[in-house]
């Protein structure tokens, strides 16, 4: 809606608010630090931040064909007439009085809804009339003619509907439906595209999942051009109750969605849309500027299940949700006012990620996550025939092409590659199920010899507490041996801890080798451990920093290794008190000589359960709080329900600000502080992944001698700047500071820039180096807002590693493709479903 003078108030008061508890960047002299622990580099001074609007404005008239989206205006004619309403027709009005206000509801870009003061949609179904509901006849598309606008159906009111129509900004539209964002106050931004940056990361989320195993097990979508009702509406039970009593341990009986939103979503929730677009954006609000968007799919499971969309290989799955990705970013700036303005944006580099973030917006990297990528399973122990080196090139080729840049490239199941981690309790039976359906053979999973690390150990069949469950999914797939009690003849392991014999295949260590070629970030989650470690290995060898633990699906003995390397490990989110003590456990284990921040893995989407509540009696969130930049966050509205995450944990992912203030309330300010240093570790990783050498004030070491950055002459790009002499200390407005070499003699050489391109270089040879910008201020970002809090016990040690992901689905697929006698016969499928508890 246009904005007020009230909102220009509050957002006045707001940024007031913000300068008076800014505090200046402290002089600190560029010289050798060496590795710094995490309590050292979280004394290091923040970049200049300052506010950026964050609501949109409304012109009298619109200046191009994308800007009235969301706006309320009149219409008038090419011959002079206004567009107004009698009864359920639009006709032609002299009087500008008469004229029927209208919002524009944008559909995707350049193209609109007219929705009218009595909430009906203007139609050409049967001439131009008032129609209740959307439809492909009630979009119109505009196209900007001089002043004028065309609709280029044939908006026939007041002529024949050929002509440029006048657009007036108006009052008296009716209200549209949405989900409320309830965050006050400007976002935050860098001051230049190349400075340091700062807020929140979520390196693990599956925002396209909707279209998942063919599309038949995920309710809701993230949008719909005819908005929320569409896009959250409730589903049929005759279509959710058997994932739903599966994945969620019982059938709600209370409906959800809009607008009441009683049943779903939940944080517990697992087949109901968790990022409706509204959500994500009280999010970004909310401080998230980095998102790593995981294209997912199970081919075994996508051939199981009757869904809707037998898009069932991996890489159709992937082009497809590499599409939508796509589509919903054209879908965000069309709400925002045409290409661009959107705050949600795909990125491809380290560089335009910078830029995206210092913008104040959302960058997205996408990536992989898959079981069968390429048709790479093993038949029999053998790579699948179609598994060659030469289709891995043609696959990364065209991965890479789509934008991807980090992979899991072994997830549930043992695959050409490396063995799986499997699963622990019933879920690995079913995950080991999953795996002889694609595999042809199952988890060789035997005890661990000591100082072997262990992978998830297995249940055997006999010592299933319920005879009838095991019975039961042993029926799934007939009966092999009459006298098992599971009789598709699971193996029988020995006494646990367990050990995947699996390891790094030679395609394995050929695909990584070409990971690296191409720079894409590794994600070492989900293999085994000895293959885990022989990729480690072979990304030592390479001396590659692009390696990541993305959601606690690593092993402890592989942190320290992925932290030397210049990696990153980031917990899976999971409950607030669970992942603050995986955070504090890490502590240890950083590398001082590389930048540290931490981000989190939501895995939202994914079939992992979402944070639960903390049920706080002394410390709860206190509604509203300040989140970075200031803004006041107050509790989230959806529809008719009000969301407190003291009592609803992470519902959706809207409540994600929510969570992280709960995470203060937890373990203080370092917590905070670490987390948004998360995306600058993010993208300085990733820039090492592209071959840029580490910071020489961290790594002495690597300093280069004064007179070598005289040959960086005016005009040179940032970029190339990064690939000649690597990574500076600091990244303060338009300057890069670098640590240096005048003889012996500690020197800093600084270069500054005009957006992107070097416009000088200054070095101080008697060793008293530039400081960071006089006056220079910062928003307070590591404010806590309200309350404080230490560092509680966390409630059951640590998080779960990652949500139950596909194996209990697996279970409950077999079960609805050969029958539900399974349900009926056990009367619960949700044993150990493997995520954090609740």
């Amino acid at each position: 809606m246009p904005v007020t003078p009230a909102t220009v108030r509050r957002a006045l008061a707001l940024t007031v608010a913000v300068a008076l508890v800014a505090i200046p960047a402290a002089a600190t002299a560029l010289e050798p630090v060496g590795p710094l622990g995490p309590d050292q580099q979280r004394q290091e001074s923040d970049p200049t931040l300052v506010s950026l609007p964050s609501e949109r404005t409304y012109d009298e008239i619109p200046d191009d064909r994308y800007a009235m989206a969301g706006g309320c205006y009149t219409l008038r004619a090419p011959d002079g007439a206004w567009v107004a309403k009698d009864g359920t027709a639009y006709t032609a009005a002299d009087d500008e009085a008469d004229a029927e206000p209208f919002h524009f509801q944008a559909t995707e870009l350049g193209r609109y809804l007219l929705f009218d003061s009595e909430e009906k949609f203007v139609s050409r179904a049967g001439g131009i009339t008032a129609d209740d509901e959307p439809s492909v006849d009630a979009e119109w598309t505009v196209e900007q003619s001089g002043d004028g606008f065309v609709f280029t159906e044939g908006l026939a009111v007041g002529g024949d509907g050929s002509g440029a129509f006048a657009l007036r900004l108006a009052e008296g539209c009716a209200h549209w439906d949405e989900v409320e964002v309830n965050v006050e106050g400007p976002v935050f931004g860098g001051t230049t595209p190349i400075q340091e940056v700062r807020g929140y990361l979520d390196d693990h989320i599956h925002h396209m999942a909707f279209g998942f195993l063919g599309g038949g097990i995920h309710c809701g979508r993230p949008w719909h051009p005819y908005g929320v009702k569409y896009a959250l509406a409730d589903c049929p039970d005759a279509e959710t109750a058997l994932p739903e009593a599966v994945l969620n341990g019982g059938v709600s009986s209370e409906p959800g969605g809009w607008p009441t939103f009683a049943g779903w979503p939940a944080h517990a929730d697992l087949i109901h849309e968790g990022t409706y677009y509204k959500w994500v954006e009280r999010a970004w609000r909310g401080g998230q500027r980095l998102w790593v968007n995981l294209l997912v799919e199970n081919t075994v499971l996508c051939s199981i299940y009757p869904g809707p969309n037998k898009t069932c290989t991996d890489m159709d799955s992937i082009r497809t949700q590499a599409a939508q990705a796509r589509e919903f970013q054209d879908y965000v700036d069309a709400q925002w006012g045409g290409p661009g303005q959107g705050w949600y944006r795909i990125v491809g580099t380290p560089s335009e990620a910078r830029a995206v973030i210092n913008q104040g917006k959302l960058a997205v990297v996408l990536g992989t996550e898959t079981s069968n990528l390429f048709g790479c399973s093993m038949i029999l122990d053998s790579a699948a025939p179609q598994c060659t080196e030469e289709a891995i090139v043609e696959g990364l080729d065209e991965l890479h092409a789509l934008g991807v840049r980090q992979m899991v490239p072994t997830h549930k199941f043992d695959n050409a590659f490396a063995g799986a981690k499997g699963d622990e309790g019933f879920n690995g039976i079913a995950t080991n199920l999953g795996n002889f359906l694609q595999n042809g053979t199952f988890f060789d999973m035997e005890t661990c010899q000591e100082g072997q690390t262990a992978d998830h150990t297995q249940l055997n069949p006999d010592s299933i507490p319920e005879e009838q469950l095991s019975a039961g999914l042993g029926s799934l797939l007939g009966a092999v041996s009459s006298a098992s009690p599971l009789p598709v003849a699971l193996p029988a392991y020995g006494p646990g801890p367990h050990c995947n014999q699996k390891h790094l295949t030679d395609l394995g260590r050929f695909m990584l080798d070409q990971m690296v070629a191409r720079n894409i970030i590794y994600d070492v989650d989900h293999m085994n451990a000895f293959s885990r470690s022989e990729a480690l290995d072979e990304l030592e060898r390479l001396g590659y920093s692009g390696v990541i633990s993305s959601h606690s699906w690593s092993d402890p003995t592989a942190y320290p290794r992925i932290y030397a390397l210049g990696g990153m490990v980031n917990p899976y989110a999971g409950h607030s008190e669970g992942f603050a003590s995986e955070w504090q456990g890490h502590q240890a284990s950083v590398d001082g000589r590389f930048y540290y921040g931490v981000g989190y893995g939501a895995d939202t989407n994914g079939l992992g359960p979402q944070g639960g509540p903390r049920n706080p009696t002394d410390d709860p969130v206190v509604y509203p709080f300040t989140g970075p930049g200031g803004v006041q966050i107050d509790q989230q509205v959806s529809g008719q329900r009000t969301y407190d995450v003291n009592t609803d944990g992470v519902a959706h992912y809207g409540l994600y600000p929510d969570w992280i203030q709960d995470l203060q309330m937890v373990a203080g300010r370092d917590i905070n502080t670490d987390l948004l240093r998360g995306p600058e570790a993010y993208l300085l990783m990733w820039e090492r992944a592209n071959g840029i050498t580490n910071d020489a004030c961290r790594q002495p070491e690597l300093r280069r001698q004064v007179d070598e950055f005289a040959t960086i002459a005016a005009g040179t790009g940032a970029d190339d700047v990064l690939a000649g002499f690597g990574q500076p200390h600091l990244r303060r407005d338009d300057t890069y500071q670098y640590c240096a070499l005048n003889g012996d003699a500690a020197a800093t050489v600084t270069v500054t820039f005009d957006g992107v391109q070097t416009t000088g270089v200054t070095s101080d040879a008697t060793g008293d180096a530039p400081t960071d910008p006089d006056g220079a201020q910062t928003v307070a970002t590591n404010e806590l807002g309200s309350g404080g809090g230490v560092l509680g016990d966390a409630e059951d040690g640590l998080p779960g590693a990652g949500g139950p992901g596909l194996d209990t689905l697996i279970a409950g697929l077999l079960a609805l493709a050969f029958g539900g006698a399974m349900l009926t016969a056990t009367g619960r499928l949700r044993a150990d479903r493997g995520g954090p508890t609740p």
